[in-house]
């Protein structure tokens, strides 16, 4: 009779722990150092190029990690920045891409007139192991295409530090 009922509390407590686990969720997300190194080698990617630009770096949520302005950015960079970083992040696609699928007369047009949503370059993914752990975002460049090439050097800068 106690070996049955030995048995019996053990199945019990596995499916316990097994239901309690169900309920959770584990994700990958950026360090604060790892945020700021990659917001520092995107400015210092921009200055290199004579530009003078916002940047900021939003963990996976699209909540801001690390902003930071050069000394000379326009006042508009800090927001337009910081929107970008968040519409990469909400829409899971890098804002470059954005702007071809939110044209006029396409499926997701209606995208440019939400709130808090930049359709601009500039807005680009951080991927580790194929999983998104945030989006950088620059602004302040003379366009996009080179506000994305910035945000891509402060990711090839930290690429080390993101793979496992």
């Amino acid at each position: 009779m106690t070996l049955r009922r030995g048995c019996l509390m053990v199945a019990m407590m596995s499916s316990c722990a097994a239901t309690a686990q169900d309920g959770l969720v584990s994700y990958r997300s950026l360090s604060p150092d790892v945020a700021l190194d990659l917001a520092r080698a995107s400015l210092e990617a921009c200055r290199a190029a004579g530009y003078q630009v916002a940047v900021s770096v939003t963990d996976r949520f699209g909540s801001p990690q690390v902003i930071l302005r050069d000394r000379f950015a326009g006042p508009h960079t800090l927001t337009t920045a910081s929107a970008k970083a968040w519409t990469a992040t909400s829409f899971r696609t890098n804002t470059s891409e954005l702007v071809a699928l939110s044209q006029p007369g396409q499926p997701q047009a209606g995208i440019r007139h939400l709130p808090n949503v930049v359709v601009l370059g500039g807005g680009v993914l951080i991927e580790s192991a194929g999983t998104t752990v945030g989006a950088v975002g620059v602004s302040g460049a003379p366009g996009g295409p080179e506000d994305e090439g910035c945000a891509k050097a402060g990711i090839q800068a930290v690429r080390d530090k993101l793979e496992l």
